[in-house]
């Protein structure tokens, strides 16, 4: 029987070089959608999917992530004393108190892999999600991450979570190589041509692993600009037959770009 998927890993090192200079002091996870930032939409997403252990990749200049999502007692004070007393609970109650929050520094940002194989440790031999907040999903019930962790239960193999792409747009993400039948994946390959595109099978932010991810990633050479690829892990363990694939339900904006958070900021005030 395979046992339930309690921990998530949310990668936050990066610089938000699309957002400078509002990243220059502030993380691009902090940036809001209305009033929430997109760290905590992931958060609460993978919370309320019944993951239990949230461990956050972090860099320099990130402690303000790991402020947001401890207590702030002077501030909860104060907005009692003012008789905002709603504002003041949603400030206490940002997780559940029976969410364990952890932080690990990565010290040099070598790849989405290499954040993901800091995590190794916090994880240990359990499979677990990835989210990445960048990746803005709309809420709802169930979310992604559900839909993962139930797909992850019925054939025990490692879960992507993708989407149908305009062909013009295949040369912005991992690209699914089909496998064969409707859920399994043959490999994935990293922004190909138009082209060379095996399919129009997009993989997002959203990702559950096995914990043999970890030998994999381990084992991998750094490619360019030294870094360790995720995408190549996951190639690896799709063509030994343990990865699956569910379709995305729901919408999905990229916000690692400009217009995708504005589009992003636009559906949420609907």
């Amino acid at each position: 029987m395979l046992g339930n998927v309690r921990k998530a890993v949310l990668p936050v090192a990066g610089l938000g070089t699309r957002f400078l200079p509002a990243t220059k002091a502030m993380p691009k996870e902090l940036m809001p959608i209305i009033n929430k930032p997109l760290i905590q939409y992931a958060a609460e997403e993978a919370v309320a999917a019944g993951i239990d252990t949230l461990i956050f990749i972090t860099g320099r200049h990130k402690r303000s992530i790991e402020d947001h999502f401890d207590n702030n007692e002077e501030l909860e004070r104060a907005l009692r004393k003012q008789g905002k007393f709603d504002s003041a609970d949603m400030v206490k109650n940002i997780l559940p108190d029976h969410v364990q929050c952890i932080f690990v520094r990565q010290a040099e940002q070598l790849g989405l892999g290499h954040a993901v194989l800091c995590a190794e440790r916090a994880v240990g031999n359990e499979p677990f999600v990835v989210l990445l907040a960048d990746d803005f999903i709309v809420p709802k019930v169930p979310n992604v991450t559900a839909n993962l962790i139930d797909a992850y239960k019925t054939n025990g193999k490692s879960q992507l979570c993708v989407l149908q792409v305009n062909n013009s747009e295949v040369t912005k993400y991992g690209i699914l190589i089909p496998g064969n039948d409707d859920s399994s994946v043959g490999g994935i390959v990293e922004k190909p041509n138009q082209e060379d595109a095996p399919s129009n099978l997009a993989s997002i932010g959203r990702y559950l692993l096995s914990p043999d991810i970890f030998k994999i990633l381990g084992d991998i050479q750094p490619g360019k600009n030294n870094e360790i690829q995720l995408v190549d892990a996951i190639h690896r363990a799709a063509q030994s037959g343990r990865v699956a694939s569910i379709a995305l339900d729901g919408e999905r904006f990229d916000c690692g770009s400009v217009e995708g958070y504005l589009s992003a900021v636009e559906r949420m005030k609907a």
